[in-house]
């Protein structure tokens, strides 16, 4: 198996909701109102909406509804770009449970967290690469 990630599917109760908040972001899919399903292109993978249930049957797990243990991640090139984007998902419609603030790793991160309960962690890592596509890269700047 190669090392990498494609596609991260979030399981939502209330589809058409995920989609607006996301559009409010500026993300853009292809998506038809009444597709049960909605992708959008991420950088060099995609982040999918489906129905939580639908979810919980395809991948044959019990769903609790609690928190399934999974952060999103998105690596923003300054402290700057962190806050302005926890202040767009704000206006959007997520709740923001952790400002942007310096963190003991020595950069700045934020979390906001959408409609549907997914959280996102919002950071600058000076210590990484961030290349001009949003490809992220271990090595340092």
């Amino acid at each position: 198996m190669e090392q990498r990630l494609s596609l991260v599917t979030l399981g939502v109760r209330d589809l058409p909701r995920a989609k607006r908040f996301y559009e409010a972001l500026g993300w853009a899919s292809g998506a038809a109102p009444a597709d049960d399903v909605v992708f959008f292109q991420a950088g060099c993978m995609i982040v999918a909406l489906w129905g939580r249930d639908r979810l919980a049957e395809d991948t044959v797990v019990a769903d609790g509804g609690g928190w399934g243990g999974i952060t999103l991640d998105y690596n923003a090139r300054s402290p700057a770009e962190v806050d302005a984007v926890l202040a767009e998902a704000e206006a959007a419609g997520a709740t923001i449970p952790r400002a942007g603030a310096d963190t003991l790793w020595g950069g700045y991160s934020g979390v906001f967290v959408d409609p549907e309960g997914h959280a996102w962690e919002i950071a600058h890592n000076p210590h990484w690469t961030l290349g001009e596509d949003g490809a992220v890269s271990l090595s340092p700047e």
